[in-house]
């Protein structure tokens, strides 16, 4: 690196990997220790298996002293970070309150501090916004003498006089549930370790459901405990098929508990009496699999939403990828019950439904787009709730009141900060209950649009821009590009704050809504998994060279990211197509696909055999093996690649990210590759707000500088 000249050793205590040396000149090299995997007859070589030996003194020694390579190779951006950094921090309002959720005699909202990393959750007396406000919950006390903290889940119970939440120390997903007394605000004796942060009050106040997690970390046994009872817990379902997952939660109405047991692609529920702790479970309907069901209770009646129809005998077949919409009533639960009352439609997917006393709410998305459908019970009025922008993004906001006569929801665009509305349920008209401040930032000088480009079998993808209106869109423009498209999880057009700091710099940026999400609906997100999951990869590269040909950047001037299972599309992507982007910015990137998809072992891997495929199977491991970034790494020139890792990620180990960079240092003719492993966080990174700033500063400040784009534009 420039201005640096002399060689300096970076070791652990240890005295770090046999002959291991780091001088500035040349970046780290793990060692290559033979391992071979042998799956149907195929062996694959994988010098840097080792890599995953945690407790090793060698990879700890390995993983800082890439940190300090990066650190030294990116000092030079100091002060363009610092003023990165800066600039997000100006525009968050610091002290704030989120918009109030009115349940029973309170509001309840979260409050943050100027100085403060974490929220406090507090409530008042509701309609009263001069009311004493009470601090229930303050994450800023939970988080001192800790490098990591998040809480999840934070609820009220139904009496409004105890809370519980989940926290986590160490990033790693495994929580601890706690109990307070919001009358004493003291914390209660009861404390339920190793939980996932998913649990439920029973309507006493007294019961709680939570999941137990297995080796794996996935969620398998319900519980039920009294609280102040040491020896009240209860085993009451566990799921033995490790494809399956279970979730809890109490409706709206507060009549049920429901178990939600999945796998993804197959659904079973089953329901608990919320007044009678002792009750049992009773199963909705069975599973049956690629058969999905969602319901929502409304009195007698039983909301469902499902990919099946429904045959004479009460069979059900998986004809209906958007869902249809059914009810029945709680004594007649099983499918040979369900009436139907929305046909599945091609064109608009059933998203979500949310159940009032007089009226039902769907989210739906159609064209790309999610909009809100209120129908009267009754079937007297059906209305889609109209929204100012064309690119923009709605969601059902908080609305735990079942009687209430208003829906709360929130909306967002690319250039519209969040906001918090409530339309009432009969006359529709809105209120503006709260919009995000953001200091500094003019939304007039931005704009945002849609536009497509063509994938090789012929396929229409569309892409969400945005950009300053100021910013003319040339070859010479700054181009950052983002895709995720797995999971059906769709990346929506919405506002982030800290993204001002590139538009302010030129760049524009584009999200690629390639198939693997649910954009278009089901079958957008079908016809990129399993057998098809090339797709995602070859719809990317398709937006870039689309984006191209309109005459928007340049290779030279191109930048790509992508995080998680966006961090494959990276890696699948940059094996592809080099060529396309001068850098490439990966997030905790699932890179190493069938060696993690072979290792049950691990969190997540069984549960989403359904997602990648079991590669256990020939079929499947032939096709991942095709695109698996960390076994297609080849001898050719790489775009300069950013990664990031997180120790103690429990979704993406660190040593993907470790291996693939290893391999890529040892293969690629050209391109800089940096690792940065955050040794104290997991697969959401740095926890609390400043922290959260300094990792984005960070990453930003790399590719403003590989793109040439670190000075503001003018006005």
């Amino acid at each position: 690196m420039s201005g640096f000249n002399h060689r300096e050793n970076v070791t652990s205590s240890s005295g770090g990997p046999k002959g291991y040396a780091l001088t500035m000149s040349n970046p780290p090299k793990a060692d290559r220790r033979p391992h071979v995997h042998l799956e149907h007859g195929v062996e694959r070589e994988d010098p840097y298996f080792w890599l995953r030996e945690r407790e090793n003194p060698d990879v700890l020694a390995h993983l800082k002293a890439e940190n300090a390579w990066t650190d030294r190779q990116i000092a030079h951006l100091s002060p363009l970070e610092q003023r990165l950094y800066e600039e997000m921090v100006g525009r968050i309002q610091e002290d704030d309150d989120s918009a109030p959720v009115p349940h029973g005699p309170w509001e309840y909202f979260h409050r943050t501090f100027e100085g403060k990393s974490y929220s406090a959750f507090c409530r008042r007396k509701r309609g009263d916004a001069t009311a004493t406000v009470q601090t229930l919950l303050d994450e800023n006390e939970l988080a001192e003498g800790h490098e990591f903290t998040s809480v999840s889940m934070i609820s009220v119970s139904p009496d409004h006089r105890q809370l519980a939440y989940a926290i986590d120390h160490d990033g790693n997903e495994i929580y601890e549930i706690r109990f307070l007394d919001l009358e004493t605000g003291e914390t209660l004796d009861d404390r339920i370790a190793d939980a996932a942060p998913s649990f439920a009050w029973s309507a006493d106040c007294r019961t709680v459901y939570w999941l137990e997690m297995d080796d794996a970390q996935r969620n398998y046994r319900l519980h039920r405990k009294t609280l102040g009872e040491p020896d009240s817990d209860a085993v009451l379902f566990q799921e033995d098929d490790e494809r399956f997952s279970l979730s809890i939660y109490l409706e709206r109405d507060q009549s049920s508990v429901v178990l939600y047991v999945a796998s993804n692609v197959t659904t079973e529920l089953h329901l608990l009496d919320a007044h009678d702790p002792a009750a049992s479970l009773v199963m909705v309907h069975p599973r049956q699999h690629e058969i999905r069901y969602e319901i929502e209770p409304q009195g007698d009646t039983i909301w469902i939403a499902t990919n099946a129809e429904v045959g004479p005998d009460g069979t059900l077949r998986p004809d209906a990828p958007n869902r249809r919409l059914l009810r029945t009533t709680r004594d007649k639960l099983g499918a040979a019950h369900w009436e139907p009352v929305l046909p599945h439609r091609d064109d608009v997917q059933i998203v979500g439904l949310t159940a009032f006393a007089r009226h039902l709410v769907l989210l739906e998305r159609t064209d790309g787009q999610l909009q809100i459908r209120i129908q009267a019970s009754d079937g007297s009025s059906d209305t889609v709730l109209d929204m100012p922008e064309a690119v923009s993004t709605v969601s059902l906001a908080s609305n735990p009141e079942f009687e209430s006569e208003w829906l709360r929801f929130r909306y967002t665009s690319m250039t519209t900060p969040a906001s918090v509305f409530r339309v009432h349920l009969d006359r529709h008209d809105r209120e503006l209950v709260k919009q995000t401040p953001v200091p500094t930032y003019d939304p007039s000088r931005y704009e945002t649009e849609r536009r497509t480009a063509v994938a090789p079998d012929g396929t229409v993808v569309p892409m969400s821009l945005v950009r300053r209106r100021d910013v003319t869109p040339s070859a010479s423009t700054p181009l950052l590009v983002y895709g995720y498209g797995s999971y059906g999880i769709t990346n929506l057009p919405m506002f982030r704050a800290t993204r001002v700091s590139l538009l302010d710099r030129g760049l524009v940026f584009v999200i690629a809504h390639v198939r693997g999400s649910s954009f278009y609906g089901r079958k957008w997100y079908e016809t990129g998994k399993l057998a098809h999951k090339t797709n995602t990869f070859t719809d990317f590269i398709a937006c870039i060279e689309g984006l191209h040909a309109d005459g928007i950047g340049t290779p030279e001037t191109t930048s790509i990211l992508g995080g998680s299972a966006g961090g494959l599309l990276v890696g699948a992507v940059i094996n592809r197509a080099p060529q396309l982007m001068k850098a490439a910015v990966a997030a905790v990137p699932f890179v190493d696909v069938v060696t993690t998809m072979l290792d049950a072992s691990l969190p997540l891997t069984a549960r989403e055999w359904d997602e990648w495929g079991n590669p256990q199977e020939r079929e499947a491991f032939d096709r991942m093996l095709t695109y698996s970034p960390y076994d297609n790494v080849t001898a050719q020139d790489y775009p300069n690649l950013f990664v990031l890792a997180g120790l103690n990620d429990s979704r993406v180990q660190y040593w993907e990210p470790a291996k693939w960079v290893a391999r890529l240092r040892d293969r690629a003719t050209a391109g800089e590759i940096l690792l940065r492993t955050n040794m104290g966080a997991g697969h959401t990174g740095p926890s609390g707000r400043y922290g959260y700033l300094r990792e984005q500063a960070k990453e930003f400040a790399w590719i403003l500088d590989q793109l040439g784009a670190t000075e503001r534009l003018e006005g």
